[in-house]
């Protein structure tokens, strides 16, 4: 099913949890020009999306937090593909030039149903509440 959409839509993103730190990068930066709460969600959702990469790092017995620090330092400094190498012992790479791709429709598909089952269990929190316990 994964080939048949990278086939039938023939865009493809960096994976590894490339897409995912660039993107948390990009909401940690845009989040720090919006004054307010909506601040602090946009900063927990980017760290949110951050989980992807730590689990491949745990998966792979790397140390998560030494990897992700250097996956941010590369974001940061314009590397938009650098995701976690499991075959290494520096954890990073460039993963678009090692060929680790995912179809761009799978990861818009996958982070969009993430977002709204989130949501819609923030929704059934607020709906169902006791009005007891909140005197």
């Amino acid at each position: 099913m994964v080939v048949k959409r990278a086939v039938k839509n023939n865009q493809v993103v960096a994976g590894g949890g490339a897409i995912e730190m660039e993107l948390s990068a990009y909401l940690r930066t845009h989040a720090r020009t919006i004054p307010g709460k909506i601040q602090l969600i946009i900063s927990a959702f980017a760290k949110a999306l951050e989980i992807i990469p730590r689990q491949i790092c745990d998966n792979a017995g790397l140390d998560s937090t030494d990897v992700l620090n250097r996956l941010r330092q590369r974001h940061a400094s314009g590397q938009k593909w650098a995701g976690v190498d499991v075959d290494s012992d520096t954890g990073v790479r460039d993963n678009m030039e090692a060929f680790v791709w995912e179809p761009s429709l799978v990861k818009l598909n996958a982070i969009a149903s993430a977002a709204e089952a989130a949501c819609l269990i923030l929704s059934v929190d607020e709906t169902v509440r006791n009005p007891q316990s909140e005197q």
